[in-house]
């Protein structure tokens, strides 16, 4: 059995990480079985979440989830997909990855009413006397890293424009499709699916939600993707 260490679910997903989600919905694809295990943050290899333990064996990070899966059980998560579409799959996910992911991150944590009302969830478990420096510190960390990428040094106004290009591009390259290249979900849907749900998450109120919201195909993306794989929590 496969133990998938996540956060938990959050803003009426699965999980508040994209990441996580993503692995889920990879799990899911493939079709195994997998338990979670909520308290695996202190001993991820990589200070990161996710990871698995497949039966002893230690896979961290999304992307070498997917790899481990392909390579133990033999799942190709891009069957039928031309060598064209394969490629543009990948540049799909990087862009949502390490582009996208930071102008959200800007929204959860550096907005204060968003804060508040999204990723302030994660500490309700800290004593109240210590809650507020925890809070600040882990903000101000995060800060620290978004500067660091670059994402944190453009203006709230700039990092908007950025996001709603990602979620534009996405938009358009959806197309009228059921998933990204057609009838059938491959593996950078896990990952788009991913970053759209936890886009649309009501929690947040930002220019990213408006951007996601505006795009009717992505909305309905979510609510496929959700009906398919994760119904507990579609509408």
């Amino acid at each position: 059995m496969i133990t998938l260490y996540s956060f938990g679910p959050f803003f009426g997903l699965p999980d508040a990480s994209p990441f996580v989600l993503k692995a889920m919905t990879l799990l899911k694809l493939a079709g195994l079985r997998y338990v979670e295990d909520h308290g695996g943050y202190s001993r991820a290899p990589k200070g990161k979440l996710p990871y698995i333990d497949d039966e002893g064996t230690i896979i961290a990070d999304s992307a070498f989830i997917r790899f481990h899966i392909e390579r133990k059980y033999g799942v190709d998560f891009d069957q039928g997909l031309s060598a064209e579409q394969r490629a543009s799959g990948w540049a799909i996910e990087k862009m949502l990855e390490d582009h996208y992911y930071w102008a959200l991150v800007h929204t959860r944590w550096v907005d204060d009413a968003n804060f508040a009302a999204s990723a302030a969830q994660f500490f309700a478990a800290v004593p109240a006397p210590l809650r507020r420096l925890v809070e600040a510190i882990v903000r101000r960390k995060i800060a620290t890293s978004l500067r660091a990428q670059g994402m944190g040094r453009h203006s709230r106004e700039e990092i908007a424009e950025l996001g709603r290009r990602d979620i534009e591009a996405l938009a358009t390259l959806m197309g009228d499709k059921r998933f990204l290249f057609g009838d059938a979900a491959c593996g950078a849907d896990a990952t788009a699916f991913a970053f759209v749900a936890e886009s649309l998450a009501p929690e947040l109120d930002s220019p990213l939600r408006a951007a996601t919201l505006a795009n009717a195909n992505l909305v309905a993306y979510r609510d496929r993707m959700l009906s398919a794989y994760f119904q507990k929590y579609a509408a």
